[in-house]
């Protein structure tokens, strides 16, 4: 990490390419159908009544809407899904910078990481024990290609790639790229977060810096 760091020191952007460079399948990484009633609920409205919270280390907690986010200025990039099983995939993403996000939130001056609280429990059965989470640190927060994705290849999330929102990191492995976001926590440390590691996989062996 901080051999790659220091290569990364002036935040240079991941590849990105060509729509003729589009994948003809992007495969579904991860969970493909939250169990949990509320996110059912939310499915079944078509995400109308969804709320993006924003808490912890902020100055400003936030509640936003999909509606909310997607009139934000967006980025829309072509970039490379690697995945940790070995196969890789691109695709065309768009969606609200995580950095505007942030700065509406106001991050207090402890703040360290970025947790994502997700609707998908990989964990089995329906309380929070196995609820997906991810982490990332603000150097990768505040990055330009980081963001709260809400279309792939020009069409709204579909729920098997992560709807209504998710994480694209750019520079990492895709068990980094959360799905099924419903709460962005700031935080100072990751030893109360799960088992203490930083993230779900994390918490079961996996590296927490998974660039690439």
């Amino acid at each position: 990490m901080g051999s790659q760091r220091l290569l990364l020191e002036g935040q240079p952007l991941a590849p990105e390419f060509k729509p003729s460079d589009l994948s003809p399948i992007f495969r579904a990484n991860g969970s493909t159908m939250p169990a949990s009633p509320h996110y059912q609920d939310l499915m079944a409205s078509g995400f109308a009544d969804y709320r993006l919270v924003v808490d912890g280390l902020v100055g400003q907690p936030l509640s936003l809407s999909l509606a909310q986010l997607k009139a934000m200025p967006a980025r829309t990039q072509i970039t490379r899904h690697d995945c940790v099983e070995g196969w890789s995939a691109i695709g065309q993403w768009t969606g609200a910078p995580l950095a505007r996000v942030l700065a509406l939130a106001r991050p207090l001056a402890p703040a360290r990481y970025v947790v994502f609280h997700c609707a998908d429990n990989l964990g089995g059965g329906l309380d929070e024990s196995g609820l997906y989470y991810e982490s990332i640190d603000l150097f990768d927060a505040f990055h330009p290609q980081t963001i709260l994705a809400w279309a792939l290849n020009g069409q709204p999330l579909e729920v098997s790639h992560g709807a209504p929102l998710r994480l694209r990191v750019e520079r990492q492995l895709g068990y980094k790229q959360a799905k099924y976001i419903m709460r962005i926590e700031l935080a100072n440390r990751m030893d109360q977060l799960g088992r203490g590691k930083g993230g779900f996989w994390e918490d079961r062996g996996y590296a927490w810096y998974a660039g690439i």
